[in-house]
């Protein structure tokens, strides 16, 4: 398979550091979210300005520093997909960032697990093209293996419940057949997102620090589909708590006693 013939070379033709250059004042921490009504919401609630703008060929995304609780962090809407996503993310890494929080929905592969459930990867299926271009070829790759316990720790002093466990990613949204759902199920997959594998990769290659979480959305885990909360403007007061919380727990992690 032409994904199993990695280079280990940092050096590519193109690098993020060609087109971009150090940002004097880069926040060192970065959250960053897909949903975009929870990004606006976020944006119209908190002190912000932009101090940068990021592209994928045919789209700007302005990228902000923003005040909560008194703490600067770097804030963007995410682009979905892993090429697209991690691309950004390269950007972004080369302007500065140390530190990354990523959170957005996934689709659950257990029909027990309820809407706007937090879920934390511990692992996830690359079952998409990007991450094979920054780690050797394997079935999977650990996910938040640094945060784990700290997050967990995080959750219960706030009595906010959750699950953990392997997530899939694939980049074939209209590929999901039941036979592969099937399949990544009892490979022990609880979920189903875009990005988690390549964020993972990208992140290991660089040599950053980086927290991925989801919230659940819509169900898989069924003959029929069931969007549940998938849309944007569905369930905004948990989605916007979901926010607080990754702002929070990125300022204790990584902020503080900085």
């Amino acid at each position: 398979m032409i994904l199993e013939d990695y280079d280990e070379n940092k050096e590519a033709i193109i690098n993020p550091s060609d087109l971009n250059e150090k940002v004097e004042g880069f926040p060192k921490t970065v959250v960053t979210c897909f949903a975009r009504t929870t990004f606006k919401r976020m944006l119209s609630e908190f002190p912000h300005r932009q101090i940068a703008q990021l592209s994928v060929a045919n789209l700007a995304i302005p990228f902000y520093e923003l005040d909560f609780k008194g703490h600067k962090l770097g804030f963007f809407n995410s682009y979905v997909g892993s090429s697209g996503c991690v691309a950004v993310l390269e950007d972004v890494i080369a302007m500065g960032a140390e530190n990354l929080l990523v959170f957005g929905t996934c689709g659950v592969l257990d029909k027990t697990i309820e809407e706007t459930s937090l879920i934390l990867p511990t692992s996830a299926i690359r079952d998409e093209g990007t991450s094979y271009h920054y780690l050797p070829a394997s079935d999977d790759i650990a996910v938040n293996t640094d945060y784990l316990p700290a997050f967990r720790a995080f959750l219960e002093r706030l009595q906010v419940s959750y699950r953990e466990g392997k997530v899939w990613t694939t980049d074939g949204i209209y590929r999901e057949t039941l036979d592969k759902m099937a399949k990544r199920k009892a490979a022990g997959a609880i979920a189903v997102d875009m990005e988690c594998s390549a964020i993972a990769a990208l992140a290991a290659f660089r040599n950053i620090n980086h927290v991925q979480f989801f919230y659940s959305a819509d169900n898989l885990d069924s003959e029929k589909w069931d969007a549940r909360t998938l849309a944007d403007d569905a369930d905004l007061e948990q989605k916007d708590k979901i926010a607080y919380l990754a702002f929070e727990f990125a300022i204790e992690t990584f902020e503080k006693g900085r």
